[in-house]
């Protein structure tokens, strides 16, 4: 297992002005990357581009507005070959990824009768599971819960099966846990549903800065994410099939376009993340060695990054069995690294989640506690009355000196 990057890792944090933030005289360390990552130069520059140089509304007949025509074509054809779309039509951009669920959960619960079923789960964030019981409720449709393994945190997707049948119109799924980072197998996911009949509905959230998306093999019906997720600014995405979104009925205010994505496009637009949702991909493709276009170039580094990442993940393993009464929720077994993104739930004896996380972020040591909105992991653990976990996240840009840094200050609190 690779111990540094193939790639400069000095070099690439110095592209990220955040990272040489101090806190009482060290370098901060950004544990917090689940709940969104630092943003590199070029994306600040895109995005203080597109607003230096004057953009206007899209679609008119002047120079400023069809400056902004070119800005959501080029972040549309970008994030087409990010998830590997067939065409850029099929990538639609929201507010953000809980945003886009809750407006595609209301089109398409319009095609469901009462009787009909839907698929949740007890591992994804509440933004794919909430938009879609509420949806149910509104049509008088059955939700189903397809359950994790508490013991490893890991989907039951032995029990799905069981779970479908021809009356099962959708299954909502996480691509990877955003609470325990586990990652599910999406393509038997896809595979199930489909033979029953049934659409899929993947969050990627937190899986996009940790491997590669590819929705043709997946063969999901729909994908989405939050660009801010993976070292852009705040602006979600999504990917669904043309045939399907060009079938749905959208709600959005006259007049509209008639076709997508624009008709699943509600509301004025950020441009200027836009503009960085392009900068954003290009700084991924740029740290590949390769001479490939940038789908080419993102297959490759996507490996790299997560051979590093995992990396990681074995370092921060090793390092926690050696601190008495700190346990680990989700993966453990080193060998199984390549089921789990180096996201990691925590609880340390004596000490409450918020307590632990205000004595690192003391010590200029970022990280979450609580529920991360993945309501129903921590239900299904037991722990909502207790706080929840603490949540410590790597990305490609951490350090394993980083990681020793957490693992001395978790041991300094025992």
């Amino acid at each position: 297992m690779i111990t540094q990057p193939p790639f400069d890792l000095q070099s690439i944090r110095q592209q990220f002005p955040a990272l040489q933030l101090q806190v009482n005289g060290r370098t901060a360390v950004y544990l917090d990357g689940p709940g969104g990552t630092q943003v590199p130069r070029q994306v600040i520059d895109a995005i203080a581009a597109y607003l230096a140089h004057g953009g206007s509304n899209q679609g008119g007949p002047f120079f400023t507005s069809q400056y902004t025509d070119t800005v959501i074509a080029s972040a549309r054809q970008t994030m087409m070959d990010f998830y590997h779309a067939r065409r850029p039509e099929e990538i639609v951009f929201g507010q953000n990824m809980t945003s886009l669920t809750f407006a595609f959960s209301r089109a398409l619960a319009q095609t469901w009768q009462p009787g009909d079923e839907i698929i949740v789960t007890r591992l994804d964030h509440d933004a794919n599971i909430t938009p879609w019981v509420m949806a149910a409720a509104d049509r008088g449709v059955t939700v189903r819960w397809l359950d994790f393994d508490p013991a490893d945190c890991t989907l039951r997707l032995d029990l799905l099966p069981g779970l479908l049948n021809d009356k099962t119109r959708l299954v909502a799924v996480t691509y990877a846990s955003n609470a325990v980072g586990s990652i599910t197998d999406v393509e038997r996911v896809v595979k199930l549903a489909h033979a029953s009949g049934a659409l899929v509905f993947v969050d990627s959230v937190h899986y996009g800065p940790h491997g590669l998306i590819d929705v043709q093999a997946l063969d999901c019906d729909f994908l989405a994410a939050s660009v801010y997720k993976f070292f852009g600014g705040h602006v979600g995405v999504l990917y669904g099939k043309y045939e399907l979104l060009a079938e749905l009925k959208a709600y959005k205010v006259r007049p509209s376009s008639p076709l997508p994505p624009g008709k699943w496009e509600t509301g004025t637009q950020s441009f200027e993340s836009l503009a960085g949702v392009t900068a954003a991909v290009e700084y991924i493709a740029s740290l590949s060695q390769g001479d490939g276009n940038r789908r080419e170039r993102l297959v490759q580094v996507m490996s790299q990054i997560r051979q590093y990442e995992m990396s990681l993940s074995f370092h921060f393993l090793e390092g926690v069995t050696q601190i008495p009464g700190l346990r680990v929720y989700g993966i453990t077994d080193v060998e199984n690294l390549a089921q789990r993104t180096p996201t990691f739930a925590v609880s340390l004896q004596g000490h409450s989640p918020e307590a632990v996380a205000t004595r690192l972020g003391e010590q200029g040591i970022f990280v979450w506690h609580g529920d991360y909105y993945a309501v129903a992991v921590m239900e299904r653990l037991g722990l909502t009355d207790k706080g929840g976990l603490v949540r410590i996240g790597f990305v490609h840009y951490n350090t394993h000196d980083e990681v020793d840094r957490v693992l001395a200050a978790l041991a300094a609190m025992r």
